[in-house]
């Protein structure tokens, strides 16, 4: 046996190979160093270093800490605050079933309604408006700016007729003349629907014209006396005042 490690020594030595005894490994794993108690997350240390806390980021099962509402695991409650809130038209102040009272009571010129004008709003008139603007639009004709300054033109009139006539005891203001104005301007739309379906020259149509005008006049002047009840002595005054108005808009609808 000693004679066989001699001779493999031998040939070792001769080829060049020289195998050491204790062979270290080229790659040795790094062994992880626990972290001392003191440098615990958020516990600070004698060097005054602190350590970085762990956020945890599973929002489904543990709360995440920071600004905003607790974690809720997935699942969203109605809380009913949109149940209790308003409506949007009343948040407005727009009240859709006074306007709709207002509109039948200019539609029937022998019952008038004048406490139903007592409030008055510019809802109905705008609606009223668009509506003349878009049959007159459908009949060819670009008239919004033109129907909205002659609105606002004839309120000013009759605002300053009214009160001329009335002297001291006029009690009528320029808001609530413009919204009996643009109520009492229903009918005029409604012929301006009906005139889509006539020619335009003819008889049929000029009559229709003319009951229009009469229609919207009777409506305006008996709403302008019955909130002044003093002005009764001067409702023909009002009456040619506010025909010339909706003459001017007939006009419109026909040319």
């Amino acid at each position: 046996m000693n004679g066989y490690r001699d001779a493999q020594g031998v040939a070792d030595s001769h080829v060049g190979i020289n195998f050491p005894q204790h062979r270290k490994p080229a790659f040795q794993p790094i062994q992880p160093q626990m972290r001392p108690p003191s440098m615990a997350a958020g516990v600070p240390t004698s060097t005054g270093v602190t350590g970085i806390p762990f956020l945890s980021f599973d929002l489904g099962t543990a709360p995440v800490s920071g600004y905003g509402p607790p974690s809720t695991g997935g699942i969203l409650h109605n809380s009913g605050l949109f149940e209790e809130e308003a409506p949007l038209l009343e948040e407005l102040g727009i009240d859709t079933s006074q306007i709709m009272r207002k509109t039948r009571s200019v539609l029937n010129p022998f019952r008038l309604k004048s406490d139903l004008h007592e409030d008055a709003d510019l809802s109905g008139p705008f609606v009223i408006f668009m509506l003349f603007g878009l049959f007159q639009l459908l009949a060819g004709k670009l008239h919004f700016g033109v129907i909205l300054g002659w609105l606002a033109v004839a309120s000013i009139f009759i605002y300053f007729v009214f009160n001329m006539l009335a002297g001291s005891n006029g009690s009528l203001d320029l808001y609530r003349c413009l919204s009996i104005v643009g109520y009492c301007l229903l009918p005029m739309v409604i012929f301006s629907g009906i005139s889509l379906f006539l020619p335009r020259s003819g008889l049929t149509i000029a009559v229709i014209s003319c009951i229009a005008v009469i229609w919207c006049t009777r409506a305006s002047t008996g709403l302008l006396v019955m909130v002044a009840p003093h002005a009764e002595e001067y409702r023909s005054l009002l009456a040619y005042s506010c025909g010339l108005l909706y003459t001017a808009f007939s006009l419109l609808v026909l040319f």
